[in-house]
């Protein structure tokens, strides 16, 4: 369900303090930022004398010869002082140069592992023998060592989007496996068949590339019952390293009831969007495991310095069908 960043709550907890007047405070200890303000007053005060110097008043009480010099002495005081000046660090930010791709620093650079998501909006009244469909096609698929493929897991949506299914294919190889496993596919009948046959149960698809992310543990097969929670968050642009560094210090709080599957981040399609994927036995127990992390010393930080960086987030339960290799 889509939430508005902006009255964003986690379980058991606000995202960080909160005073009587309803304005939101930094973690204790991280007043760092507020020592800007008396900076930025007296840099309005500067432009504001500046601008006063050039009005109608100002203009009138110089001569032109005498504006000339002040004009000039100004402009040399402030190319003297241009590269220490606090005033100029205010307002250029200073961009370090990269060599390497945001993708190459966020991702286990050992492996090339690359995960195609689907989203399938099935029939409502279709949706039985969509499953039943993809029972038979696709764990043949994922067991063929003709095709370099896993399948990682399939599944129904429970809450969130309606009448929806939701796979999770891993390409152990990246891009060429990824090819590979396509022209193969054309090759196969029965793999044509069913396309053909499920273009007649869909509403509509979609699906994205993704990478995963270096610290999150890579998904394997689980025993069930369980129920899966992936929580999709829209980034604004230039945040994923920033979201990254925040998470791989994070995804430490989320790990004592395995509850962490996997996490992964957008190459193609909708881009500057992650999804994290989460196992429960049940939602109680998702309740109570989301409520205890916030008792962690750390967690509401992580929180509070990560919610700014979304622009909004989407959070599905979801139900493994009976191919889904995470039961």
């Amino acid at each position: 369900m889509r939430q508005n960043v902006n009255e964003l709550k986690g379980s058991g907890g606000l995202l960080c303090r909160q005073h009587r007047g309803g304005a939101l405070s930094p973690p204790r200890g991280q007043t760092r930022s507020l020592t800007l303000f008396p900076k930025l007053k007296m840099a309005t005060g500067v432009l504001q004398r500046v601008r006063g110097g050039f009005s109608p008043a100002k203009s009138r009480a110089l001569s032109a010869g005498n504006l000339s010099l002040w004009v000039r002495g100004l402009s040399t005081s402030s190319n003297r002082n241009r590269e220490d000046s606090w005033f100029r660090s205010l307002f250029v930010r200073k961009v370090d140069p990269r060599k390497d791709a945001h993708s190459t620093l966020l991702t286990k650079n050992e492996e090339s592992n690359l995960y195609k998501i689907q989203f399938h909006n099935v029939k409502p009244e279709c949706l039985d023998a969509y499953n039943k469909l993809c029972e038979d096609v696709l764990p043949s698929i994922h067991a063929d060592k003709y095709y370099p493929c896993e399948l990682v897991g399939t599944w129904n949506t429970w809450y969130g989007e309606q009448d929806q299914a939701v796979h999770l294919w891993r390409y152990r190889g990246g891009y060429p496996a990824l090819t590979e496993v396509m022209n193969k596919l054309r090759q196969n009948k029965e793999f044509t068949a069913y396309r053909k046959e499920r273009g007649k149960m869909l509403l509509s698809r979609r699906n994205q590339l993704l990478l995963e992310f270096s610290f999150w543990n890579e998904p394997v097969p689980r025993d069930g019952p369980n129920i899966y929670e992936l929580r999709s968050y829209q980034l604004r642009p230039g945040t994923m390293i920033e979201w990254g560094n925040y998470w791989a210090r994070a995804i430490r709080y989320r790990q004592r009831n395995r509850e962490a599957v996997g996490g992964f981040f957008s190459q193609i399609g909708d881009l500057y969007m992650v999804h994290h994927l989460w196992a429960y036995k049940d939602l109680q127990s998702r309740e109570d495991t989301r409520n205890a992390v916030w008792q962690q010393e750390g967690w509401h930080e992580v929180v509070y310095y990560t919610v700014p960086l979304i622009q909004h987030m989407d959070s599905r339960v979801m139900i493994p069908t009976k191919a889904s290799p995470l039961q």
